[in-house]
């Protein structure tokens, strides 16, 4: 079940985002995933899903990798990696890595909440997605290019809006939710976390759920599957 962090103010948080805020409270696990998070083992980490407000309305910070990294090449993200041991808590390592990797002035976020420790097998990573109200938004950018290929804002209006929506099939044949948004794939765990937030917050719309596209290799752009209404295979919702 998720919990406030300790430093956190929810009554900073604009009203489009209370609704959010209350379903949070009673969120379990499974309300993200089918896969149960092992007790013991796998590597700890942490993401900062960012929700700001610009004048396309409210939106959520994502980089995207170097297609040159060995693992999550190419892949849309949030801001977020692996715990230091000087890190006290999820919300730490998740504030780091953002300033770390897109220069995120830290005093410039409002901590929301923890959600559900979350596991993703192909890495072993359990990961924390920290939310959080970005309450003084400033200029963000890629400051290490071998590592961060680009940062955007996307509006949560493209988000919802169900031509951008669709699942994709990875050759494994593994199915999930995506996002096809100001030339960005987010697919994968950060899709699934997107995909149950919109849910949650009571943002999403009605979309063609058996528009299935095939993964493509990094960079390309998906094409649409003649296959319709499969089930849905994914691991995150």
């Amino acid at each position: 079940m998720t919990h406030p962090v300790e430093t956190a103010d929810t009554r900073r948080a604009p009203a489009w985002l209370q609704p959010l805020l209350v379903r949070l409270g009673t969120a379990r696990t499974e309300d993200f995933t089918q896969l149960r998070t092992p007790e013991q083992g796998g590597r700890e980490s942490a993401v900062l899903v960012l929700l700001g407000e610009a004048e396309t309305g409210p939106d959520v910070l994502v980089l995207q990798r170097s297609a040159t990294l060995r693992t999550h090449a190419g892949q849309p993200a949030f801001p977020g990696g692996a715990a230091d041991p000087e890190d006290v808590d999820a919300a730490a390592t998740a504030l780091r890595e953002a300033n770390e990797e897109v220069g995120l002035d830290t005093s410039s976020v409002t901590l929301l909440t923890e959600l559900p420790r979350l596991w993703i097998p192909v890495s072993d990573f359990v990961v924390t997605p920290v939310l959080a109200w970005w309450h003084a938004p400033h200029p963000v950018h890629a400051r290490e290019p071998a590592e961060v290929a680009h940062v955007a804002r996307l509006p949560i209006a493209e988000l919802v809006d169900p031509d951008n929506r669709m699942r994709v099939r990875h050759s494994s044949g593994w199915i999930g939710p995506a996002f096809s948004v100001r030339g960005m794939l987010v697919w994968g765990f950060t899709a699934g976390v997107l995909s149950a937030l919109l849910d949650m917050g009571g943002w999403s719309r009605p979309w063609p759920q058996n528009r299935i596209v095939e993964l493509p290799p990094t960079g390309q752009t998906p094409a649409p599957s003649a296959g319709t209404d499969e089930a849905d295979e994914s691991a995150m919702r």
